[in-house]
């Protein structure tokens, strides 16, 4: 195996870009007057204080999640969700209509999508029935071309944990860049792979607040490297990619409000207890698959009938039936106590039928 080298990984025109800069990038401080940006010196319309671009690399906001998380603020980067992040590593690892990636199937589809839009080949080996790496076929698929293996843990749709062994068997036996995309991993007992990050210089590690900080209208990811990766992401990405309000609010919430997240977890789990034990009294659920995160995965007889017709009585779970390794499934996410018990009446009246 080739030693890992983050210069020979990168793509040359990134490795020479010239990121556009503004003038408060030149100097540190709070400046007394901003005569830079041609902004609207008179303030906003409704009288709020959005007249000003936002700080272009979220800093103080960083700062806190720094803490929070314990990795270094200058190993951060925060994103417009994190399809953002999967875009821009992408962008700046792969070269369009050369190089490729490996996903392992069934798994989160933005992996594919956002291949497709950069033009990049992505070569597809599939967890094994119980939704587990297979570790000597992916690395028996790396090739010369191969810049990325996207892990999904826990993964979606099925929910579980990816081996840890397995994890770092491939990080240990590819020069290439490994991420594993922790949407999920706040519902989890395991440890972070941001633990990990001092460890393997290849890791990169994506999280959201989307799931267990309840934040998902306000589209605020976090993609989690070393320095020298995180500094290359910033260089690429648009220059005022979270907007003012957004910094604002999410380190309101961090700072006020931390401690919530820890009772939206509690009780997410206390109900995704309950919905498991109301599933697997239904006579026409096959399968209740494992989950570390905030939803099922349910084998049940026609699924995609089930599914119409919740969504005919106002439910909308997810369809997962038609993808590898999910037929006849649906992923459900897991709801307050008053949506599960309406999701189990409709279930039951359907099976009862």
């Amino acid at each position: 195996m080739k030693p890992f080298s983050l210069e020979n990984l990168l793509r040359e025109n990134i490795k020479n870009i010239r990121p556009y800069s503004t003038a408060r990038d030149e100097y540190s401080g709070v400046a007394l007057v901003n005569l830079d940006a041609n902004e609207n010196p008179f303030g906003s319309i409704n009288g709020s204080a959005n007249h000003r671009y936002p700080d272009p690399y979220q800093s103080p906001l960083k700062q806190v999640i720094a803490k929070i998380k314990d990795v270094p603020a200058n190993q951060i980067f925060l994103g417009n969700g994190s399809d953002e992040g999967i875009d821009l590593i992408f962008k700046a690892f792969c070269n369009p209509g050369v190089d490729e990636a490996i996903i392992c199937p069934p798994t989160y589809g933005m992996y594919s999508v956002s291949a497709d839009i950069n033009d990049v080949r992505c070569v597809s080996i599939s967890l094994t029935a119980d939704f587990q790496l297979q570790t000597e076929k992916i690395l028996h698929a790396v090739n010369e071309r191969t810049k990325l293996i996207w892990i999904c843990s826990p993964n979606n749709p099925s929910g579980n944990l990816i081996k840890r062994t397995d994890i770092e068997h491939i990080l240990q036996n590819f020069s290439g860049m490994v991420i594993v995309d922790e949407a999920y991993i706040d519902f989890a007992d395991e440890p972070s792979w941001t633990r990990s990050l001092a460890q393997f210089p290849n890791l990169i590690v994506l999280q959201t607040f989307s799931k267990a900080w309840g934040l998902a209208n306000i589209r605020l990811g976090m993609m989690f490297a070393s320095r020298e990766v995180i500094a290359v992401i910033n260089k690429i990405k648009l220059p005022y990619n979270i907007n003012g309000v957004v910094q604002t609010l999410a380190q309101e919430i961090l700072e006020q409000h931390a401690a919530t997240k820890d009772i939206f977890v509690r009780d997410i789990l206390s109900e995704r207890t309950w919905l498991v034990e109301q599933l697997s009294q239904v006579k026409t659920v096959q399968k209740i698959y494992p989950s570390d995160a905030n939803f099922v995965l349910v084998k049940i007889s026609d699924a995609h009938a089930l599914y119409l017709y919740l969504v005919a009585n106002g439910i909308i779970v997810r369809d997962r039936s038609k993808i590898e390794l999910c037929e006849n499934c649906l992923r459900i996410t897991v709801g307050t106590h008053q949506e599960n018990e309406l999701l189990i009446e409709k279930i039951l009246k359907f099976a009862q039928a």
